[in-house]
């Protein structure tokens, strides 16, 4: 049976993997955060168990089956078991969640910048695939926000994508409505 994995952050943007049979899914008592990790230079989007909240992503089978592969792309998080949390269409199948528990690295004493390329990666994924009511449940149900470095001229992030004006206008209007500090 080819087992499956739920994305929540920039894998819900198509553009940024080749995941050909990528499908919309939810992931009940999980919740994001963005981990302040020393020797890091910015924070990392991290799900965190948590009952009371679901987030939205995309599930997509393990290329291959090869978790080998994916652990690699996610060496930063631990992989563990998410079937029973993890709500779609597919059937009965494996799934997995990565996350980076607290425990995993050294906590950062201060908070570090999320990168801007990042957020406008994820938001314009939520964007695509769930509407902009879901951009507002993508701030909503994540936690740890810090400043935001604002590297849009110079994308960090490898995966950056190029943003219409119109989802560069829904994420820097999310930030303000929250009063979020770009730096």
């Amino acid at each position: 049976m080819t087992p499956y994995f739920f994305g929540y952050g920039s894998l819900v943007n198509r553009a940024t993997h080749a995941y050909p049979d990528a499908r919309l899914a939810r992931a009940r008592g999980w919740r994001r955060v963005w981990r302040h990790i020393e020797g890091r230079d910015h924070a990392v989007l991290t799900a965190v168990p948590d009952e009371a909240s679901e987030i939205e992503g995309l599930v997509a089978a393990v290329p291959g089956a090869d978790w080998r592969a994916l652990d690699a792309r996610e060496a930063a998080y631990d992989r563990v078991d998410a079937a029973a949390h993890v709500v779609h269409d597919i059937g009965e199948v494996p799934m997995a969640i990565y996350w980076i528990p607290e425990a995993k690295h050294i906590l950062a004493s201060e908070p570090r910048p999320v990168l801007l390329s990042y957020l406008d990666v994820c938001v314009q994924g939520y964007l695509r695939e769930f509407g902009a009511e879901a951009v507002e449940r993508f701030f909503d149900t994540t936690d740890g926000w810090g400043s935001v470095r604002d590297d849009r001229a110079a994308p960090v992030y490898p995966r950056a994508q190029q943003l219409e004006p119109v989802e560069t206008e829904l994420v820097d209007q999310a930030l303000a409505r929250r009063g979020i500090l770009r730096v």
